[in-house]
C-alpha cells in the first residue's frame, strides 16, 4: 500500500508539471505580445505625428505656390494687354507713315518715325530698307521682320511660363499632402486594430491582429 501511495504521488507530480510549465509560458507570451504592442503603438504614434506635420506642411506649400502662380498669371495678363496695345500703336503709326510717304509729305513721315518706340525702331529701319512703297515683295510690315521685338509681350510669355511652373509645383505639393493624409488614415487603422486586439483574451487572436497592424504600418500606399 505504501508503494501504491508513492506511485500515486509520483503520477500526480508528473501530471502537475505541464500545468506549472503552462502557467509560466502564458504570462511570457503575454509579456512578449505586450512589448510588441508597445513597439507598434510607438511607431504608429511617431508615424501619425510625422504624417500630420507633413500633410500640413505640404498643404501650406501648395497654397503658397498657387498664390504665387496666380499673382504671376495676373501680371502676365497685364503685360500681355500692354504688349497688344504697343503692337497696335506701332502698326497704326507705320500705317500713318506709309500714307505720309505715299503723299510725299516727308515732314509728317519724319514726325511719325520719331514717335515710334525705341525697341520697335530696329525692325522699322530694317523694313524701310526693303523699300516697301516701291517693292511689292517687301514684308508686310516691321512686325514681320526678324528684328521686331515686343518687350511687353516677351515679358508676358516669361511670366506665364513661371506661373505654369509654380502651378505644377503646387500640384505636386497637393499630391504629397494627399499621400500623407492617406498615411494618417493608415495609422488610425493601426490604432483601431491595436484597440481591438486588447479586447481578446486569446493570445493568438491578439497576436494576429497586432501582426496585421504591424503590416499596415509598413505597407506601401500608392496614389489615389
Amino acid at each position: 500500500m505504501p508503494e501504491t501511495g508513492g506511485a500515486n504521488i509520483e503520477i500526480a507530480h508528473h501530471l502537475n508539471e505541464p500545468e506549472k510549465q503552462s502557467r509560466f509560458e502564458i504570462p511570457r507570451r503575454t509579456e512578449i505580445l505586450e512589448i510588441f504592442e508597445a513597439v507598434v503603438l510607438a511607431l504608429v504614434a511617431v508615424c501619425t505625428a510625422w504624417s500630420g506635420y507633413q500633410a500640413a506642411r505640404w498643404d501650406g506649400q501648395q497654397s503658397l505656390l498657387y498664390g504665387r502662380s496666380s499673382k504671376l498669371r495676373i501680371e502676365a495678363q497685364g503685360m500681355e494687354v500692354r504688349g497688344n496695345q504697343i503692337q497696335m500703336y506701332d502698326a497704326l503709326t507705320v500705317a500713318e507713315w506709309l500714307k505720309a510717304e505715299a503723299h510725299g509729305d516727308s515732314k509728317l513721315a519724319e514726325l511719325f518715325e520719331h514717335r515710334l518706340f525705341p525697341e520697335f525702331r530696329p525692325a522699322f529701319e530694317a523694313w524701310k530698307e526693303t523699300d516697301p512703297i516701291h517693292n511689292s515683295k517687301a514684308p508686310a510690315g516691321p512686325l514681320a521682320m526678324p528684328e521686331y521685338r515686343n518687350v511687353a509681350a516677351e515679358e508676358s510669355a516669361k511670366l506665364g511660363q513661371q506661373a505654369t511652373q509654380l502651378f505644377e509645383q503646387g500640384t505636386e505639393a497637393r499630391e504629397n499632402a494627399d499621400r500623407y493624409v492617406r498615411a494618417t488614415v493608415g495609422s488610425a487603422t493601426v490604432l483601431l486594430l491595436a484597440a481591438i486586439s486588447q479586447r481578446f483574451r486569446t493570445t493568438r487572436i491578439s497576436a494576429a491582429l497586432m501582426i496585421l497592424a504591424f503590416l499596415v504600418v509598413f505597407v506601401p500606399r500608392g496614389g489615389s
